[in-house]
Order: C-alpha cells, then structure tokens, then sequence
C-alpha cells in the first residue's frame, strides 16, 4: 500500500514538474516576444524623443540674454542697385554713363533700393526754385526734375543706405552715377556767377578747369589770355574730358595766368569764365627740422643761440615758430632769419634757418626750448634743453705782507 502511495506521489511530483517547466517556458518566450516589440518601435520612435526630449530641455533651460542684430535695409544684401529713365506711356530706359536730354523738358529717374540717397548738382541744391523733388517708395526711390535748364547740367548719383537702428550711412562703393546734359540752343556752357575765377596750381597734384558745357557734341579748346594764344592739348600734360573740363597733369610755373575755354556748335562759338591760375609750389611733405646749441651748458650772465635749420625743397616757405622757459616771464623774442641754397648729390636743396638770441642767461631760463617749423603740407617739431650754471666767482685775495707801491 505503501508503494502504491509513494508512485503516485511521485508521478504528480513529475506532472507537477512538467507542468511548472511548461509555464516557465510560456513566460520566457512571452517575456522575450514583450523585449522585441520595443525594440521594433525604438527604431522608429528615437527622432521624435530626442525632438521632445530637445523641446523638454529648452523649456527647462535658463533664457539666454538676446544677441544684438544688426538692422539692415529692406532691400537686402542681394539686392543690385541700378537707375532707370522713366518714358513716356510707363517705358524704362537703364541709364549707362551719360544721358542728354533737351533743356525745357523733364527729368524722371529712378533707383532701385530702399532707403536711397540722391545727390544732385550744386546749384539744383541751393536754387532748383521748386523743380526738383525725390520721394522714397517701398521698392525704389524716384527723382523728378521739371523744365530743366543747361545750368542742370552735371552728374546725379543715386546712394544705397546701410541702416544700423536708426543710423544709416552712404555705400559709396554701390553708388550709381549717371552725366546728365541739358543742351540748350543760346547757352554752350554752364552758366557762372563770377566772372573770374582764382584756381590754385599747386606743384603735388592735378588741376582742373571746369569749363562745363552743356552739349557733349561741342568742340571746346583751351586759350590763354595773354599772350593770346590757344594752349595745345595733347593728352598727356593736358587733357579733356566732356563731363569735367580741361586737367592740367602735372602743375608747372608756364602753366599760371589767366585762361579761358572756348566752345563751338553749328554756327555757335561762346567763351566761358574767366581762371586766374596761380602757382603754387606744395611740397611732397611736411618740414623736418634740426636745432642746435651753440653750448648745453650756459652760465648765468653768458649769451645763448639756438638754431633751427630746415633743407628742402625749392621754392618753398617755411615758417618757425619758438616755445622757450624765458617767455612765461615776457622775456621778447629775438630771432634771425636767413635762406640759402645747396648743392647735394646733384640735386639742389633750399636751407631754411632761424636763430633764437637770448643775451644774458638766467636761471628762469632753463628749461625746453621747442622749435617748430610749418610749410602748406603739415608741420613738425623738434625740442632740446638747456642747463643753466651758476656765474664764475673771482676772489681777491689780500697779501697783507705785500707793500703798495706809491
């Protein structure tokens, strides 16, 4: 009986067993199955949590102070500037580097860009008497000018703005340009107001005589007064441009005296304004001086000199100036000058100098002594100093032994 109990307790131990491994595999399997389901949606889903996850951060995150932008202008750094004729029935005419219009009709340009800034002939600005106006639009700026005359004449240049908040400023480097003529059939040049003009010549860079006209098909010749000749262009030393005038290259003493401009067209000949040239010799630079001492040391009661010496060019004034200790107390300036030439290295230098005089040394006169020297291109300065030393003492001594003689 025993062994009877003991088998079946045994075969229930063994179905028990099989039955307690069988779900322990149904729960592993099932277990594994719930892994590979996620691991089929991470690879879906990482984009989208990291977005959330990103979103989530920069909520959470501290604010970040505000970078500063800069504001620029509508237009865009992309956008080209350029200027177009406005015609007749809604037409556009782009502009190259010249436009001549009839004097007595309109003048209607416009420039692409927002904001834009026109410049206009001098005299357009001071008296247009009401004839021109510019008005900003959203796309372009428009400039109009009504019954034009040949004292229009000149060039009109079209500005993009670079905006920073409110500040704007010109870009000259984008800036459109256009030559306008208004030729007018009783006017050949642009009128003046003076009759003679003063230009200086000056010796270190070209001079232009502006004798505008307002046709670019007149012929226009340069002739000196007196003696009365014409003055040869050759386009070297001196050359014409219709939108200038006549450029003198290279500024020479043969050059000054009065000289005038003469057009011709059809059966039109007209003189311009009168130019009174003067020359003047600029130097290359401003004055490099030297000063000296005829003694660094100087005692009390003694004379002192300082100099100061310029070499340069011809022809070229030079004006000195002094800061010394002796004129805080009104010690009086006292200086010589003198100019003489030099020969060196084949080459012939003019040699400026001045000498300060100062008689009779006193202690207050110790102290800096400054020379400046100034010529039409700048000038410069050059300092030394001075020590003042105290007078010699003579001591007489007595022989009291020693018999004077009767």
């Amino acid at each position: 009986l025993n062994s009877g109990i003991l088998a079946k307790m045994k075969w229930r131990l063994v179905i028990s067993a099989l039955v307690i491994i069988g779900a322990l595999l149904e729960f592993g399997h099932s277990q594994r199955g719930e892994q590979q389901i996620p691991r089929k949606q991470t690879d879906k889903k990482p984009k989208a949590m990291k977005k959330a996850e990103m979103n989530a951060g920069r909520k959470n995150k501290a604010p970040q102070p505000a970078r500063k932008l800069r504001v620029t202008s509508a237009r865009g750094p992309q956008t080209q500037t350029f200027l177009t004729q406005v015609l007749d029935k809604g037409k556009f005419h782009k502009l190259g580097d010249t436009l001549s219009i009839p004097a007595g009709e309109s003048l209607n340009l416009r420039c692409k860009g927002n904001p834009v800034q026109w410049t206009v002939p001098h005299y357009l600005e001071e008296e247009n008497e009401g004839r021109l106006s510019t008005v900003q639009h959203k796309h372009y700026s428009s400039l109009t000018l009504s019954n034009a005359t040949g004292t229009d004449t000149g060039q009109y240049t079209c500005y993009p703005m670079y905006c920073e908040d409110k500040d704007c400023r010109k870009e000259y480097n984008k800036a459109i340009k256009v030559f306008i003529f208004f030729p007018d059939p009783h006017e050949l040049f642009v009128p003046s107001a003076e009759y003679y003009e003063v230009i200086q010549l000056r010796s270190n860079r070209p001079t232009t005589l502006p004798c505008q006209v307002t046709s670019p098909l007149a012929k226009v010749t340069l002739h000196r007064e007196f003696p009365p000749e014409e003055v040869q262009v050759d386009g070297s030393e001196i050359s014409f441009d219709v939108k200038k005038g006549f450029t003198i290259h290279r500024p020479r003493p043969h050059h000054a005296g009065a000289l005038f401009c003469v057009a011709s067209l059809g059966g039109l000949r007209q003189s311009s304004t009168k130019y009174l040239l003067i020359y003047v010799n600029y130097p290359m630079s401003p004055p490099s001086p030297k000063i000296q001492l005829s003694s660094s040391s100087v005692r009390i009661g003694e004379n002192l000199q300082v100099s100061c010496t310029v070499e340069g060019e011809l022809d070229v004034d030079i004006v000195f100036t002094w800061e010394f200790p002796g004129q805080k107390l009104g010690r009086p300036l006292y200086t010589q000058d003198s100019m003489r030439l030099i020969r060196t290295g084949g080459q012939d230098l003019q040699v400026s100098e001045t000498l300060l005089l100062v008689d009779e040394i006193r202690d207050v006169d110790k102290g800096t002594y400054t020379c400046t020297a100034q010529n039409l291109e700048g000038s410069r300065s050059v300092s030394t100093m001075v020590k003042v030393l105290r007078a010699k003492t003579i001591s007489k001594l007595k022989d009291k032994n020693k018999i004077p003689t009767t």
